[in-house]
């Protein structure tokens, strides 16, 4: 019997090239070790080149296992065609393909893409177990194929094999990216029910789920039940906790996660921490959670440093966003558009603009929310220059013009007030709009006093394949408001109820401040007392509605009922009782409604509130207490404060008071023809024609002239305006001379028209 000296351990050079050790490939197991070797010190790459050097110059026989390892090198670098070489080398040798080495490639054609040659391993073996189902299952999920991903569960459930952790992981991964609730929780049952339902991996992989869905509740339950909590655990629900607005309980269980002292918190635990403190607002917060994030070593991490910038800058420190950006280890796109977002949401941008420009420096080229961010910075007219070089940008550079990044472009020219270049971007993706396209022309619109040009766009709109939705028909509504257009707010409503709209409370309450405004009232009540819980928008548009409408008693006991039901009343709904108590000359109960609305309702008094109350004062004839109310208000009076007094001067023929506050509503706008026209009339009423005579004279010097009265019909569909002395209408001619014919009945009737 020979017997033979057991071989020093192998011990290899990976710094040589294979080609110097060609003399030791003659061993093979040598060739074998080696290429073992190689992967298992994750050098991938150098093991595909030790095998396709092996494979041109040697005749060594792969062992499975080296077979194994190569496939997942091809795996974990993502390498298609190596996969497909190191596959077709198999299926050419006399390797004997164990389940194993089969599920091998089949996990590698998944993590490639390949969907067709997975499928094709699978189908073909001869022998599955839970591995080659959950490699498959585990292949869709991650490529975004989920329904392949569910269906070839339930098959596997079909075929008996039982699913294990990694399988329910995969699973359910696939169904948080299908938003099925009820398969979600199905498969919560199935994962209940199995024995390897309790593993952390199957439970970190539906607190996921829950937390995609918005199921908070659901999230949490399962996350109190994981007996041993990992990393992923306590990740997986303070980022649920984070994305869903529940900032403070994410920020608990952070720290309930540091008190425990078993893991520490890694980069995206940290984002989640960062994002938290940036919706509480909370940038003391922040600064704590920083210094721990450098004191673990993560201070220069990509993904903390994105989220830990947006959090600065969001909570206005942009100086201290910078500073973090800076100190980022080679920021990539992630990062700077994370800057530019910041930049963005504090309404800087100058700022927004440099940060874009310096990106393009760095050699990167801006994606599309690159784009958008910045274009959300330019919200003004002094912005429009910036969003001009944006656009400039896009356009020559050939950038997608896709129809969120269009969107984006209508909508920073309507904010900066060019309606004009707003709508040739409109007119420009006529072709590809969307529901945000057609709702931002219309908003636009809306912002600068188009109701005319609303209407045309909806009408438009009926007519291609986008439809209304909520946010068309609160505009369209706003609009028929705006130019008390009753009958195209009867349409409106018919359409909404016709189309199978649910009326829920904003537009609801946009029909019932359209019904108001139009002096429908009975309406307005009809369609209020419909509405299931009315909430103070509702209540506070009837209020207004009644008292403008000169119903102040309506207005009061709707006050009345208001407050029995509980509901507690906001700074309009005080605006609308007080007018009421001003048109009906309630002067005590106005006086103490007001002295008492911040001790009984917390609403701080503001300058409509002290509009109202000099009205209030001033109808009554209480002139000099309004004055006296003027003079002990706690900000500056604006011009309405001044003209409603010197109008109430004007019936009351007060003159002194009268002209202080024509003085002082010239202050604030000396181009102001009506408090010229008021002062000129109470000086003529009080006989001071001397004092009418320079009045007019300053007037005629200063180019001042009284704007004309205006006023508007509706008939058949079109809106008709008139002016004092109009002779522009187009039908003036008839106009007259029915006004001429009126005029003569008037004087047959002993009618004098020249008396009010």
């Amino acid at each position: 019997m020979k017997i033979f000296k057991a071989s020093k351990p192998l011990t290899f050079n990976y710094s040589q090239p294979p080609s110097t050790l060609l003399p030791h490939f003659k061993n093979e197991l040598f060739g074998n070790d080696y290429i073992t070797s190689l992967c298992r010190q994750k050098l991938y790459r150098e093991a595909l080149q030790a095998f396709d050097f092996l494979d041109k110059n040697t005749n060594f026989k792969v062992f499975p296992s080296t077979y194994a390892n190569l496939v997942s090198a091809c795996s974990f670098l993502r390498s298609i065609e190596h996969g497909r070489r190191i596959h077709h080398h198999i299926l050419g040798s006399n390797c004997e393909q164990d389940v194993v080495l089969k599920n091998h490639i089949l996990n590698m054609y998944g993590k490639c893409g390949s969907f067709w040659d997975a499928r094709k391993v699978f189908d073909e073996m001869p022998e599955r177990n839970v591995v080659s189902w959950t490699s498959l299952i585990a292949g869709y999920s991650q490529n975004r194929q989920e329904v392949k991903a569910v269906e070839l569960y339930f098959q596997m459930l079909r075929s008996g094999c039982r699913p294990d952790q990694f399988t329910f992981g995969s699973v359910v991964k696939a169904c948080s990216g299908l938003g099925n609730v009820w398969l979600g929780r199905q498969l919560h049952a199935h994962v209940v029910k199995s024995e390897t339902g309790s593993h952390p991996i199957a439970q970190n992989a539906l607190t996921s789920m829950y937390t995609k869905f918005g199921l908070i509740g659901d999230a949490f339950d399962v996350f109190t039940r994981v007996v041993a909590k990992d990393l992923i655990s306590w990740g997986s629900i303070i980022a649920g906790f984070s994305q869903l607005g529940y900032d403070n309980e994410a920020l608990a269980h952070f720290k309930e996660m540091l008190c425990q002292g078993s893991y520490t918190p890694n980069e995206f635990i940290f984002g989640s921490a960062f994002s938290a403190c940036s919706g509480l607002v909370q940038p003391e917060y922040g600064r704590q959670i920083h210094g721990m994030c450098i004191k673990f070593g993560l201070g220069t991490d990509n993904f903390a440093g994105c989220s830990l910038c947006d959090m600065y800058a969001k909570c206005g420190h942009l100086e201290s966003a910078r500073t973090v950006f800076c100190h980022i280890d080679r920021p990539d796109l992630v990062s700077w558009n994370a800057m530019i977002s910041g930049c963005s949401s504090v309404g800087d941008a100058n700022e927004a603009v440099s940060f874009f420009s310096r990106m393009q420096h760095m050699r990167l080229i801006p994606d599309e929310v690159s784009v958008l961010s910045v274009l959300s910075a330019c919200t003004s007219s002094p912005t429009l220059s910036q969003g001009r070089q944006v656009h400039s940008y896009i356009i020559k550079t050939a950038f997608d013009f896709t129809v969120a990044v269009c969107n984006a472009l209508l909508t920073m020219y309507a904010k900066c007030s060019n309606l004009d270049d707003a709508f040739v971007v409109f007119e420009n993706m006529r072709n590809h709009t969307d529901s945000v396209s057609w709702n931002a022309i219309i908003t636009a619109c809306m912002q600068h006093n188009q109701a005319g040009e609303v209407f045309r766009l909806l009408k438009i709109m009926l007519s291609s394949e986008i439809r209304p939705d909520y946010i068309t028909l609160s505009n369209v509504i706003g609009a028929c408001a705006d130019i008390a257009s009753l009958e195209v707010g009867n349409q409106i409503h018919c359409f909404t109820v016709k189309s199978g709209f649910v009326l829920g409370v904003t537009v609801s309450n946009g029909l019932v401040d359209m019904y108001t405004k139009c002096g429908s009232l009975e309406s307005a009540r009809k369609l209020f007392s419909l509405m299931e819980n009315p909430d103070v928008v509702s209540w506070s548009s009837l209020i207004m509605g009644y008292a403008q409408f000169g119903c102040g008693e309506e207005a009061l006991e709707l006050f009345k009922t208001m407050k029995a039901l509980g509901v507690k009343p906001n700074e309009v709904t005080m605006v609308g009782v007080l007018t009421a108590c001003s048109h009906i000359g309630l002067v005590e109960e106005g006086r103490q409604l007001y002295k008492t609305m911040e001790s009984e309702h917390g609403i701080v008094p503001t300058r409509e509130h002290c509009s109202c109350m000099v009205d209030l004062l001033a109808r009554a004839g209480c002139l000099h207490e309004a004055e006296e109310f003027i003079k002990q208000m706690t900000f500056e009076p604006d011009i309405v404060v001044w003209k409603t007094l010197l109008a109430a001067c004007k019936t009351c023929g007060n003159t002194e008071i009268g002209k202080q506050a024509a003085e002082n509503v010239l202050k604030l706008d000396p181009s102001n023809s009506a408090a010229l026209v008021l002062l000129c009339n109470i000086n003529a009423s009080s006989g001071r024609w001397d004092e009418v005579a320079r009045l007019r004279n300053l007037m005629r010097e200063s180019g001042v002239k009284k704007v004309p009265g205006q006023s508007w019909i509706e008939v058949k569909d079109r809106i008709h305006v008139f002016l004092v002395e109009d002779s522009s209408h187009p039908e003036r001619g008839r106009i007259y001379a029915m006004l001429e014919e009126l005029w003569l009945q008037m004087l047959d009737d002993c009618c004098d028209p020249l008396q009010p």
